[in-house]
């Protein structure tokens, strides 16, 4: 069942998703050369807590850590650790918050120095398809036209689409109806309604769509070990557009991007 939220319940997810937001901004900052994926989880976990907010991943279905962290041939749902990374790795940072009962929940994929110009390539494609899902994320559309677009996009690169992961609904639980798939067809799947707030998350391969879990029950990576990138962000429609509740526009202040890719995306003005 699909849970309509209110514009007052929209504008607390704003606040929780923004607070991911701002951590994800931070990290951007601490994400180099030499440095653990462990000690990245406790600076976020310090201020996600000092935003007043908690760390929703951590103890979510048992999940250690506060951070997903997957470097390189990892696709999502990595756990940190004490491995340090390396120039040219590349790393998704899921992140999820929680505060006056409403999640937010949105990730980017982090160039760690000099990384290979295939590989930056695929993060450049995978954030262009996450824009193009969003615009799709209207009134008047279905569900599926979302992951269509996202395919269609990164197929004509000759990426792999992953089929076993998908976006969600969100709203008073991490997870809520519909599940939004990074594939599809279009004309397919639920009616998108005002009032719908949804985690839309392309999780993209280099070669092959095929994945793998880990004994561990939480890591999965791509079958032929070649990079996949995943970028996520939280969208509620009203007045039948999309509406981003997140943004990238804290990790592009930290790292010097200049970026309007959020253009026309946002009624109200995000105020840095």
């Amino acid at each position: 069942m699909i849970i309509i939220k209110t514009a007052e319940e929209i504008e607390l997810m704003r606040e929780s998703a923004l607070i991911v937001s701002k951590t994800l901004g931070m990290l951007a900052k601490e994400i180099q050369p030499g440095v653990t994926t462990l000690h990245l989880d406790k600076l976020a976990e310090t201020f996600i807590r000092d935003h007043g907010a908690e760390p929703a991943f951590l103890g979510m279905y048992g999940f250690p850590n506060s951070l997903c962290m997957s470097p390189n041939t990892q696709v999502v749902h990595g756990i940190p650790n004490n491995t340090p990374l390396k120039d040219g790795d590349i790393i998704s940072v899921d992140c999820g918050t929680l505060k006056n009962g409403f999640y937010g929940d949105h990730a980017y994929t982090f160039e760690v120095g000099e990384v290979a110009e295939e590989t930056r390539k695929l993060l450049q494609v995978t954030k262009e398809s996450l824009y193009v899902g969003i615009r799709e994320t209207k009134v008047g559309n279905r569900v599926e036209d979302i992951g269509y677009a996202i395919q269609t996009y990164c197929e004509k690169h000759g990426y792999g689409v992953v089929r076993e992961l998908c976006g969600h609904g969100l709203g008073r639980k991490m997870h809520e109806d519909p599940e939004v798939a990074n594939y599809g067809k279009r004309g397919h799947g639920k009616k998108l309604v005002n009032g719908m707030v949804i985690a839309i998350e392309p999780m993209i391969n280099l070669g092959t769509r095929n994945i793998i879990q880990h004994k561990d029950g939480w890591t999965i990576t791509t079958a032929d070990n070649k990079p996949s990138a995943h970028f996520e962000h939280d969208v509620a429609i009203v007045n039948g557009k999309p509406e981003l509740l997140s943004t990238f526009a804290y990790i592009y202040e930290a790292l010097g991007i200049v970026s309007n890719e959020e253009e026309g995306l946002r009624e109200k003005p995000l105020v840095l």
